[in-house]
């Protein structure tokens, strides 16, 4: 394997383990208090740290898929 092929696996590992960590920090919308009678019809509009979230892990999956396809030509 390259020095190349090890930096890819290497970032791909990094970047797998903040997507994770960032979709679990996100806030639930809802959840199970619709199941149970709660009101859902509610629109909430994402505002700072959780719009920063939300861009951030769009980020991460877009680098995550380059990564992943650039692993196969090298």
């Amino acid at each position: 394997m390259s020095n190349l092929h090890n930096i890819i696996i290497f970032a791909l590992v990094v970047v797998d383990v903040l997507l994770l960590i960032s979709i679990i920090l996100q806030q639930r919308e809802g959840g199970l208090s619709t199941v149970f009678g709660g009101e859902g019809a509610v629109y909430r509009q994402k505002r700072g740290v959780a719009l920063g979230l939300h861009y951030f892990t769009i980020a991460l999956t877009v680098l995550f898929a380059s990564l992943s396809i650039a692993i196969l030509f090298v």
